[in-house]
C-alpha cells in the first residue's frame, strides 16, 4: 500500500502478516477516542519512529504498524478553511470512491459531510449577521452625527438594498397636510412615474403596512388581493417592473409615519431574517426623522430665547433712536431730500448699512412678504422693507448685516420705507410725461416715420438713451386673464407703467403695442438677450403681481441709420413670445437661442448637426466606441411611454438590462434628462439623428 493511502478512523492502517499471508489482528480490539485500535491484552505501545519494511509499509522495529493521524473530517476542514462552495463538499466522497477506498472510510466521510455543511451554514450565517450588524452600526453612527436628514435616509435605503440583494429599495413618508403618502428616497429606481408617486392613505401594500403597523410581503404584487390596488399605484409599479415587494413600517410611538420597502423585479420569497433586518433599518430611519424634528424645534426655541434677550438689553437705547429718526425723516421731507438721503439717515440711526434697491434686485420672497404684511421681513442676515405705492412695488429698503433687529428699530425701517414711497410718488407725475415721450420715440422707430438719424439721436439723448449702442427688443405680454374688459384694461395700464419704469432705469425705451408692451433696452457687458428677457419677465411680473411673458430679439445695431432694424427685431421678439405660449412657459423670458431646434426656426438658422450633438452627442459617441445600443434603447423607451417594463418587451431583453442602460444614459446626459423640457429636446434630437443617419454613412 502506498504511504499516502488513508484508512478510516477506528482501524489499523497495516497489520503484521501471518504465515498464511493474511493480515493478523490481535485477538481482541477496542477503539480508543483517538481513533486508533488498541489491543485489550498483550498490547504494545506504538513506536514514535517508523521503519520501511520489505513490503514498503511503515513498520515498527517489533513488526507493529503505526495508525495514520488523518481522520474523515480532515478534507472537510480544509474546505471550510478555504471557504469552498457547498457543491465542493461532495468531492471527498467522490474521490474516495474513485480511488477504491474501503467502505468504512467512505461511510465515515458521508457521516462527516452533513456536519461540515452545518458548520459551513453556521459560519455563513454569522458572516451575514456580522455584515448586517456592521451596516446597522454604521447607520446608527450616521444618526448620532446627524447633519443632513436626506443623506442619512439615503444611506439607510442604500444599505438595505445592498444587504437584502434587491433590485430596488425605497422609503415613503406620510404627509399629514395633504393626507397622503409620497416617495422620499429611492435607490435603484429608473421609472420617473414610480419615483413621483403619491398614494392615498390605505392604498397599495404600503397602505396595508401603515394600517396594521406590521410588515407585509408579497411574492407577486399584481396577484395579491390582500390590499387595495389603484390604477395610479399599479401603473407606477408596472413601469418599474416590480414583482416581489417587502414593506415594513416606520413608527414613532404608536404612529406610523412611513414605510420602508425592498423590492425585486422577479418572484422572490423574503426570509424571516431579511424581514427583521429591514425592520431594524426602518427603526433607524424613524429615529433619524424624529431626531431631525427635535433638532429643528430646539433651534427654533433657542432663536426665540436669544431674540427676547436682545430686546430686553437694547430697549432703552432703541427708544431714543426712535425719537431721533422721527425728527430726521421729517426734516428730510421738508427740505425735499431724495431716496438715497433717507437711506443714509437711517443707516446712521440704526448703526448699519441701509440701501435702496429696485424691486428686481431685492429677494423676491421676502419683498412680497413685506408688501403683503406691511412690515419689514428678515432675509438671512438682512432686513427687507417694501417700498410700495398702492398695489405697485417701487423697490425696497434693505438693512444689511443686522440680523438682531429690535422691534422699535424694525418700525423705524418701516417708517423710512413709507417716507421713501412718498418721495417716489412725488416724482411720479414728472416721470409720466417723460414716459410718454419715450413711448413716442419707440413708436417712431417701430414705424420708421422719422428717418433722420441726427434727429433720432438727439431725441434719444434727451431721454438718456444711446441709439448707437447695441440693443435688444423685448415683447412683453400679461398672462393673467382678466374677468372683464375694465379689469383687462387696468392690467394693461399697470404693465405699461411698469415697463416704462424699467426702461427709464435702464436707459431704454418702452411703449404699449399689440395688446402688450414693447421695450428697447441696451445690452450691457456680459449680458445676453436671454438675460434681459428673464430679468424683464421677473421685474414686470413682480411689479404687476401677475405672470408676464417676455420674448427677446437677437442683439440689434445701427438703430438710427437703418429704420427697419427695430421693426424686424420686434417681429422676432413676437415670434419668441408666441413660442413661449405654445410651449406652456407663461411667465418666463427667452430668446431664440433658448429654444433648441425650435429656436433655429425662430431665428432663421439651420444647425441640425450641432443641435443633435449638443443634445445626445455623448450617447451617440458612447455607442460608437463601445458597440452598445443606448440610442436604440432611448428610442424604445420613449416609444413605450417611458415604461421600463414595456421597453424590455419591445427590445426583447430583461428589465434589469433596460434599467442598467437607462442608468448609463442618465450619467451621460445628466440627472434631469427625464424632465419634460429635456425629454422634448432629446426626442427631437433622436428623430433628427435617425433622419440624418444615412447621410453619415
Amino acid at each position: 500500500m502506498s504511504s499516502d493511502h488513508v484508512q478510516p478512523a477506528g482501524r489499523f492502517a497495516g497489520a503484521a502478516e501471518g504465515p498464511s499471508g493474511r493480515a493478523q489482528a490481535p485477538s481482541a480490539r477496542a477503539e480508543a477516542p483517538s481513533g486508533r485500535a488498541e489491543v485489550e491484552s498483550g498490547r504494545a505501545e506504538m513506536p514514535s519512529a517508523r521503519a520501511e519494511g520489505p513490503s514498503g509499509r511503515a513498520e515498527a522495529p517489533s513488526g507493529r504498524v503505526e495508525v495514520p493521524s488523518v481522520s474523515a473530517e480532515t478534507p472537510f476542514l480544509e474546505l471550510l478553511a478555504r471557504g469552498a462552495s457547498a457543491d465542493a463538499y461532495e468531492q471527498p466522497v467522490l474521490l474516495a470512491r474513485a480511488e477504491g477506498r474501503p467502505a468504512e472510510w467512505i461511510d465515515a466521510l458521508q457521516r462527516a459531510k452533513p456536519l461540515a455543511l452545518r458548520v459551513r451554514a453556521e459560519l455563513e450565517g454569522r458572516r451575514r449577521r456580522e455584515a448586517e450588524l456592521s451596516a446597522l452600526f454604521e447607520t446608527a453612527h450616521d444618526l448620532a452625527g446627524l447633519r443632513d436628514l436626506d443623506a442619512v435616509l439615503q444611506a439607510i435605503v442604500q444599505r438595505a438594498r445592498s444587504l437584502l440583494g434587491t433590485d430596488v429599495a425605497y422609503l415613503s413618508l406620510n404627509d399629514p397636510e395633504r393626507g397622503d403618502t409620497y416617495m422620499r428616497v429611492t435607490e435603484g429606481s429608473v421609472a420617473a412615474r414610480f419615483q413621483q408617486l403619491r398614494l392615498g392613505m390605505g392604498e397599495g401594500l404600503g397602505g396595508l403596512v401603515a394600517q396594521t403597523a406590521r410588515p407585509y410581503v408579497t411574492d407577486d404584487y399584481f396577484k395579491d388581493d390582500r390590499f387595495q390596488h389603484t390604477l395610479t399605484i399599479d401603473a407606477g409599479v408596472r413601469d418599474e417592473g416590480l414583482v416581489a415587494i417587502l414593506g415594513v413600517p416606520l413608527t414613532l410611538g404608536h404612529h406610523v409615519i412611513g414605510v420602508l420597502f425592498a423590492a425585486d423585479r422577479r418572484a422572490r420569497v423574503f426570509e424571516r431574517e431579511q424581514i427583521a433586518l429591514l425592520g431594524s433599518f426602518a427603526a433607524l430611519a424613524a429615529a433619524a426623522i424624529d431626531t431631525a424634528n427635535l433638532l429643528a424645534e430646539t433651534r427654533s426655541a433657542l432663536a426665540g430665547l436669544e431674540r427676547a434677550n436682545e430686546i430686553i438689553q437694547d430697549r432703552s437705547g432703541v427708544i431714543e433712536r426712535a425719537s431721533e429718526v422721527h425728527d430726521r425723516l421729517a426734516e428730510l421731507v421738508l427740505r425735499g431730500g431724495g431716496v438715497h438721503d433717507v437711506a443714509a439717515a437711517v443707516s446712521e440711526i440704526l448703526d448699519g448699512t441701509v440701501e435702496f434697491a429696485e424691486a428686481t434686485a431685492a429677494p423676491a420672497v421676502a419683498l412680497e412678504a413685506s408688501r403683503a404684511d406691511g412690515h419689514a421681513v428678515r432675509h438671512e442676515d438682512d432686513w427687507i422693507a417694501a417700498v410700495a405705492a398702492g398695489g405697485e412695488l417701487l423697490g425696497a429698503l434693505v438693512l444689511r448685516g443686522h440680523p438682531g433687529l429690535d422691534p422699535v428699530d424694525q418700525r423705524t425701517l418701516e417708517r423710512a420705507a413709507m417716507v421713501t414711497s412718498l418721495l417716489l410718488l412725488a416724482r411720479r407725475s414728472a416721470a409720466e410725461a417723460e414716459q410718454r415721450v419715450r413711448g413716442e420715440l419707440l413708436d417712431d422707430l417701430l414705424d420708421a416715420r422719422d428717418r433722420d438719424p441726427r434727429l433720432l439721436r438727439e431725441r434719444a439723448a434727451r431721454l438718456d438713451a444711446d441709439l448707437d449702442a447695441v440693443h435688444v427688443v423685448l415683447a412683453a405680454r400679461l398672462e393673467d386673464g382678466a374677468a372683464d374688459a375694465d379689469q383687462e384694461a387696468d392690467a394693461r395700464r399697470r404693465l405699461a407703467a411698469a415697463a416704462s419704469h424699467l426702461a427709464a432705469t435702464r436707459h431704454g425705451l418702452a411703449a404699449a403695442r399689440d395688446g402688450g408692451t414693447v421695450l428697447l433696452l441696451p445690452l450691457g457687458p456680459g449680458d445676453t438677450a436671454t438675460d434681459l428677457a428673464r430679468t424683464a419677465a421677473r421685474q414686470l411680473g413682480t411689479a404687476v403681481h401677475a405672470p408676464v411673458t417676455v420674448g427677446a430679439s437677437a442683439p440689434a445695431e445701427d438703430l438710427s441709420t437703418r429704420p427697419d432694424t427695430v421693426a424686424t427685431a420686434y417681429a422676432e421678439a413676437r415670434r419668441c413670445l408666441d413660442a413661449l405660449g405654445l410651449l406652456g412657459r407663461s411667465g418666463d423670458g427667452a430668446a431664440a437661442e433658448d429654444f433648441g431646434f425650435l429656436g433655429l426656426l425662430l431665428a432663421g438658422d439651420r444647425d441640425i448637426p450641432g443641435f443633435v450633438d449638443r443634445t445626445i452627442g455623448d450617447v451617440v459617441a458612447y455607442d460608437r466606441r463601445r458597440g452598445t445600443e443606448l440610442v436604440r434603447t432611448l428610442d424604445a423607451y420613449f416609444a413605450c411611454g417611458m415604461s421600463p417594463a414595456r421597453t424590455k418587451d419591445e427590445l426583447h431583453v430583461h428589465v434589469n438590462t433596460v434599467a442598467q442602460r437607462l442608468e448609463r444614459v442618465g450619467r451621460l446626459l445628466g440627472d434631469d434628462w427625464q424632465s419634460p423640457a429635456r425629454v422634448l429636446e432629446i426626442q427631437l434630437a433622436l428623430r433628427l439623428h435617425r433622419l440624418s443617419a444615412p447621410a453619415r454613412h
